[in-house]
């Protein structure tokens, strides 16, 4: 198997509604490529975030005791901790400037994915979006998009509606890692193909069965991107993968991110 990673070129800075699958089409043939059958499309989650307005104004949250209490621990805004636990199920461990959460769709991560880099000031956000920020540049946030799944499967449709080709597509987000320093993009939304490929009960090369054997080939595509987008400015927010040929699950139970987020009853870590 050869997997290349091409870094779509000429992305626009993006406003909520953006279309952006015209935009990676337009980056594509700027540069002399065509998205083809089999791609894998890998989208930051910043993108897709904004083109949903997913904006957050601070000057909008009242902070409760139990934030302000933690914001004392923590060493952050009060206002930003309470948009944290609003965004999450449980607190997992916390110290001063870290506050790990499990996030409302199950990913364990830094402050819920809310993130303030990167972001324009209110005023160069395009006029007229409705419920657009209008607050101050210090005080707008970003949050992760509702349902990333169904964000990349709206991406998928539009890609099939528009070129008439079946492609793969991921959104990337990048997550630290208990037993590592460093983060990584990890995916957050799958849709196309199946994120965690299952081997157990196959055969390695000597013939032993594979016990335990699984691969989550969707954070291994997000993680080759990511070197790909950079994590400064490089505004390459846009990677396709070439060669992967991913498969749409016949078992709707293994679609979408889903089957990588490890139980709670089995993270040793928490």
């Amino acid at each position: 198997m050869r997997l290349t990673f091409i870094g779509v070129e000429g992305i626009p800075m993006i406003n909520p509604g953006d279309d952006l699958v015209s935009m990676i089409v337009a980056g594509l043939e700027g540069m002399g490529e065509t998205l083809q059958a089999d791609d894998v499309i890998v989208l930051a989650q910043k993108i897709v975030s904004k083109v949903e307005n997913r904006y957050l104004d601070l000057a909008t949250v009242t902070p409760s005791a139990e934030a302000v209490a933690l914001a004392s621990v923590v060493d952050k805004d009060p206002r930003k901790v309470q948009a944290i636990l609003n965004e999450s199920n449980e607190v997992v461990r916390q110290r001063q400037g870290v506050l790990i959460v499990e996030q409302k769709l199950g990913f364990v991560q830094a402050n819920a994915g809310i993130d303030q880099s990167n972001i324009p000031h209110p005023a160069e956000i395009r006029d007229g979006i409705e419920d657009g920020p209008t607050g101050e540049a210090d005080d707008l946030c970003l949050l992760l998009p509702v349902n990333p799944d169904k964000s990349a499967e709206g991406i998928r449709a539009q890609v099939r509606s528009q070129l008439g080709i079946e492609v793969g597509v991921i959104i990337n987000d990048s997550i630290g890692r208990a037993w590592r320093i460093g983060s990584l993009g990890l995916a957050i939304g799958v849709a196309g193909f199946t994120a965690l490929e299952d081997y157990i009960g196959q055969t390695d090369i000597y013939g032993r069965e594979l016990l335990v054997t699984q691969v989550g080939a969707a954070d291994e595509m997000a993680a080759g991107a990511s070197l790909v987008m950079g994590q400064t400015d490089e505004k390459t927010p846009v990677v396709i993968v070439r060669g992967y040929e991913p498969r749409e699950p016949d078992d709707a139970s293994l679609r979408g991110v889903a089957p990588l987020l490890r139980p709670k009853e089995l993270d040793m870590f928490r």
